[in-house]
């Protein structure tokens, strides 16, 4: 995992997330975040398949980013005053999409002019996660649902660009590198594509309209927008305090948008709503597991209390604080957890409504994976939220949901420093 950027000086619970942490530490968790939204199919897939088959999970993957994706972007675009319609505004998005996450999916882009251009993956870690399935699998992921969910991430920056194939898996040669490449295009004469309808349902709930910390334009310490030039790779140690914050409170949205998109989908299979919640919180709770790991050994944070509420308190499932309300903190060398009942999360109808008093296995996961001997106790309704205490117990074993993740490559993923990006200029003039 990346390296420690050290822990912070006491347990982070700011009302607005991620704002107590340094600049040193939000660009040591940002690669963070964005792997964990990638993962969370790595945890919800393996549940879908052994519920409906390969078909349906493939269905309601298509579903679920068609609807997150044009949302979550043009979110980012207005953040970071992407206000372009060419392919160096889409790409630029792109770069900040938990689809994409760094190195683990290694887009390389290339711009031939404003309208026309080009990327290859030179690594894609979710196709070394598929390619021991066999060739069904790969043709599913890479075929099935890549082609329709590139475009609903397209359309966000421009209704008349395209997303082509060059070739993409299954691999001839098996060893064939780049692992896929692809053309983009923007053509005036071209129909424009429709917004998906169940982005059209996610545009009219309150998580399109949550508004999170607004970053300062008047910033020296980095950049503040991704007005300029498209660069090769992120390098968000260059980027300003205030616009790293913003940043990852969007990933943040980006994991609650993608489950409220899973969600919709898995209603429509499900027999019943217990099927649908069963699913979703075996979902929710695999990724719960692996991302407090990797973000407590991002940090360097220790396993104490200190460190669990720390963690829980940057976790992005349950986060942002802006949309879900909730906040971690220290409480006699215990952490209490308080959920509101009445928040935007709730009313959505997301991963804050599995978190009841029966159902902690979530928080559990999240915690075991900080130190073993944490356990979740307590859990009452008072003004209004659900209180959750976490207190020293017995050794607890970590969950089955979240050793499926497990068999993710991103799990033990390795981010590297590739030092100071170039940015990329068109091909033609």
């Amino acid at each position: 995992m990346s390296g420690s950027a050290g822990s912070s000086a006491g347990a982070i619970s700011g009302r607005e997330s991620y704002t107590e942490l340094t600049q040193e530490q939000l660009a040591t968790i940002l690669p963070e975040l964005l792997l964990s939204g990638q993962l969370i199919d790595r945890s919800g897939m393996a549940h879908l398949i052994s519920a409906f088959g390969r078909d349906v999970m493939a269905q309601i993957a298509i579903e679920e980013w068609m609807a997150a994706s044009p949302v979550y972007t043009h979110r980012m675009r207005t953040a970071l005053g992407i206000a372009g319609d060419g392919v160096e505004d889409m790409f630029k998005c792109l770069q900040l999409d938990i689809g994409a996450p760094p190195q683990f999916m290694d887009f390389r882009y290339e711009i031939t002019d404003k309208y026309h251009g080009s990327f290859v993956l030179a690594h894609c870690g979710a196709l070394m996660d598929v390619e021991p399935m066999g060739d069904d699998y790969v043709t599913a992921m890479c075929h099935d649902i890549e082609d329709p969910t590139f475009d609903a991430t397209a359309i966000a920056t421009n209704r008349r660009a395209r997303i082509r194939p060059v070739h993409r898996p299954p691999r001839l040669p098996t060893d064939r590198s780049p692992h896929c490449a692809w053309t983009v295009t923007i053509e005036p004469d071209r129909d424009e594509l429709p917004l998906p309808p169940d982005a059209e349902w996610m545009f009219g709930m309150a998580i399109a309209a949550t508004e999170l910390t607004p970053i300062d334009e008047l910033a020296t310490d980095g950049v503040v927008d991704y007005r300029g030039p498209l660069f090769e790779d992120l390098q968000f140690r260059q980027w300003s305090r205030s616009a790293l914050v913003r940043i990852a409170q969007e990933v943040a949205l980006q994991h609650q948008l993608l489950a409220l998109g899973f969600e919709r989908a898995l209603a429509r299979r499900a027999v019943d709503s217990k099927q649908r919640d069963d699913v979703f919180r075996k979902q929710l709770t695999g990724i719960a597991g692996i991302t407090a790991e990797r973000l407590s050994a991002a940090l360097g944070l220790p396993g104490d209390a200190e460190g669990l509420a720390t963690v829980l308190t940057l976790h992005p499932v349950l986060g942002p604080a802006q949309y879900t309300g909730v906040l971690a903190e220290v409480v006699n060398d215990q952490v209490r957890v308080r959920i509101p009942q009445d928040s935007a999360a709730m009313r959505d109808g997301g991963w804050m409504t599995l978190l009841t008093a029966d159902h902690l296995e979530p928080l559990q996961a999240a915690a075991t994976a900080v130190e073993s001997h944490w356990t979740v106790g307590d859990a009452t309704i008072r003004d209004g939220a659900l209180e959750v205490v976490i207190a020293p117990g017995d050794s607890h074993q970590e969950s089955g949901e979240v050793a499926i993740v497990r068999f993710s490559s991103g799990a033990t993923f390795e981010f590297v420093n590739r030092g100071i990006p170039l940015s990329i200029t068109p091909v033609s003039g």
